[in-house]
């Protein structure tokens, strides 16, 4: 793939009279080893009255010498460069043996080929003061050579010098600013203290607007760019001639198409010449238009294309409504790491910590982007065979009208920070939950882990073996057993509130929940404490005596959703009111706990999307009461038109 483009380059000198031009030098015609294909080359000249010879510098550069054998009153240049802009790998070399590490000498013959561009001009005290800042130690020459242009480049600010000639290196490192020519000639100086041949280039520089945004650095120009440039050029053996460009830190690369290559930059000037005495008016101008431009992963259709599409799409919409048809689509767009293209999670396994990473950033992302006033949602998603648990799932939903589901974004945790909370705040938060759903907070039972199973499994440990003074990088379940050990069997894990809609009352309902043993102790594990209550051990009731709810039929017309304002008062509830637990006996549960000084609430299951709402309502409001920003997991919302949804999930090798 590759773009062509038309590079032009305007240059005009208004003269308030008649006045003689002696003879111009003209080097802007590209040299013969740019590594970018020239397709075209244009130079066009007023007053059309001259003389032209093209010829070759000393250095093999291209230049047209120009006589105008009349005065004029103005000179005009006109440049056009047809350019075929490949993508251009500036590490594409070999290098010869003996000059792979720095330092090296050259060999005597190309010693002798070189000596113009090792030719040291400038040995001023804070020159030499900067040299001593480079590590001169033996190492790979590739890696000496961007280290040594990263530093300089961190070194000198770019500015805008319109000035002619270059500034001396003391001027520019005392300043610590310059022009791309005054980085250019102090790096050619640099290099050769450093006994490296180096040449001064004067060239054109085009820079075009990248089709996306970059993710992890500068995005480059904001739209299409040329101007007149300089660099510098290294020799070094088997790669030949390197370009490196002070002004940005980096390597040459297609972008950069060179005019003069020389050992001083007086002989790499783009015009040198002289008129007779007089004013002048001088302007010019650099443009650079895109000819033709292959499809391509970033950018697959032009504008108008795109415009076509975007147009039939609407038609198509138009149609389906005045159809009544009702169109689902689902789609799968996958993503893959920009700079890892190995690891085991971007080819053939689904899960990683920095695929966790990526994926949680990109989540983040969707969610400012679409979903404001929306809930973040940490679930479980599929479960594969061989795989120890499912997948995760990053879920995002949000309300189809203009409420918001959310208030408050700094009440969403980020499960990744540690806010300091302890097991007791997980009980806080459940006591002011009751309150908003009118519910006796004596329902809310502490979770034990179970000890018997742990005391157990501590007692099939070797003999002399304390696991509390050992780094277990053994197992998972030894991992597990270390963490339970050094919090303590007798604390609680964290809170469980039985509850559900009564749909008889139309309000949330819960009941006790009794164990043979006197505690809620967990099923063994290190997953949520929803994932691992022990329903089949709850006290029993037959199944015809059970409320089982049907969902909400997705085809059915449901009315609005009800709005809930940020903060739902707390109600006092009478504890003594009688609850007929028995008939109100319900099997499902909200959960409570603190996993790495995080808050999690673990959401249970639920038919309607009208009851989510307002838990979700009475969730946030207890949040806010008591400052406790909170993770949200569990089941996730009922299936409901009136929500809109999109997650983010693993899958091998994206």
């Amino acid at each position: 793939m590759s773009i062509r483009v038309a590079i032009r380059h305007h240059t005009k000198y208004t003269y308030d009279r008649n006045v003689k031009l002696f003879p111009h030098v003209f080097r802007l015609r590209p040299a013969v080893h740019s590594r970018t294909p020239i397709e075209g080359y244009s130079l066009k000249i007023k007053p059309e009255n001259h003389f032209i010879n093209w010829q070759q510098d000393p250095f093999g550069n291209f230049m047209a010498r120009v006589v105008f054998p009349e005065p004029a009153t103005e000179l005009q240049v006109d440049v056009e460069v047809i350019a075929n802009l490949k993508v251009i790998n500036p590490f594409d070399f070999f290098l010869e043996e003996y000059a792979h590490d720095y330092p090296f000498e050259y060999e005597k013959q190309l010693g002798k080929e070189l000596v113009p561009y090792l030719e040291v001009k400038e040995q001023g005290p804070r020159l030499l003061e900067w040299l001593e800042k480079v590590d001169r130690s033996e190492r790979n020459i590739v890696d000496f050579l961007v280290e040594l242009n990263q530093l300089l480049f961190k070194d000198i600010e770019y500015s805008i010098r319109m000035e002619p000639g270059v500034q001396t290196c003391e001027e520019t490192l005392e300043r610590k600013i310059g022009s791309c020519r005054d980085s250019a000639y102090l790096l050619v100086q640099i290099l050769r203290h450093l006994g490296l041949a180096a040449r001064f280039v004067s060239g054109y520089l085009v820079q075009l607007k990248p089709d996306v945004k970059s993710l992890d650095g500068p995005s480059g120009p904001e739209a299409d760019f040329t101007d007149l440039h300089a660099w510098t050029e290294v020799y070094v053996p088997g790669a030949g001639w390197i370009g490196l460009d002070p002004t940005s830190g980096l390597f040459a690369g297609e972008g950069h198409i060179p005019l003069a290559c020389t050992p001083d930059p007086v002989s790499a000037a783009p015009v040198t010449g002289a008129t007779g005495k007089c004013e002048v008016e001088f302007e010019f101008e650099n443009r650079v238009d895109r000819i033709h431009e292959d499809p391509r992963v970033t950018k697959p259709y032009t504008e108008d294309q795109w415009q076509n599409i975007q147009a039939l799409g609407y038609q198509v919409d138009e149609e389906l409504m005045a159809n009544d048809v009702r169109l689902t689509m689902g789609g799968e767009p996958t993503f893959v790491s920009v700079d890892d293209m190995e690891s085991p999670e971007w080819n053939t396994t689904a899960d990683s910590p920095q695929k966790r990473a990526l994926a949680h950033n990109l989540f983040l992302a969707m969610q400012d982007h679409f979903a404001a006033g929306g809930i973040k949602h940490y679930g479980q998603g599929k479960w594969y065979p061989g795989e120890p648990l499912p997948r995760w799932q990053y879920a995002c939903y949000w309300r189809k009208d203009s409420h918001s589901l959310w208030h408050y974004p700094n009440l969403l945790a980020d499960p990744n920070r540690d806010y300091g909370f302890a097991v007791d705040d997980a009980q806080r938060f459940m006591v002011a939950l009751c309150k908003r759903l009118r519910l006796p907070d004596r329902f809310v039972l502490p979770a034990y882990e179970d000890a018997i199973y742990y005391l157990w499994q501590e007692g099939n440990l070797p003999d002399q073996f304390d696991p509390l003074e050992h780094d277990l990088k053994l197992d998972a379940e030894r991992k597990r057993l270390l963490a339970h050990l050094q919090r303590g069997l007798d604390q609680p894990v964290g809170f469980v509130l039985p509850m559900n809609w009564d749909w008889h009352q139309q309000a949330w309902h819960s009941c006790t929940w009794s164990f043979r043993r006197g505690h809620l102790h967990l099923v063994p594990g290190d997953s949520a404490i929803g994932m691992r209550l022990p329903l089949e051990v709850i006290n029993w009731l037959p199944a015809d005596k059970r409320e089982h709810h049907q969902p909400i039929s997705l085809f059915e017309s449901a009315p609005a959703l009800p709005y809930y304002p940020p903060n739902l008062a707390p109600i006092e509830y009478a504890q003594n009111d009688e609850v007929n637990e028995t008939e109100s006996f319900v099997q499902t549960a909200l959960c409570a706990e603190v996993r790495d000084g995080c808050l999690y609430v673990f959401l249970p299951p639920l038919t309607h999307g009208d009851q989510f709402i307002q838990l979700i309502a009475a969730i946030e409001s207890s949040a806010h009461e008591l400052n406790m920003p909170l993770v949200l997991e569990g089941y996730e919302p009922p299936k409901d038109n009136r929500l809109e949804k999109f997650m983010v999930t693993p899958d091998p090798g994206v």
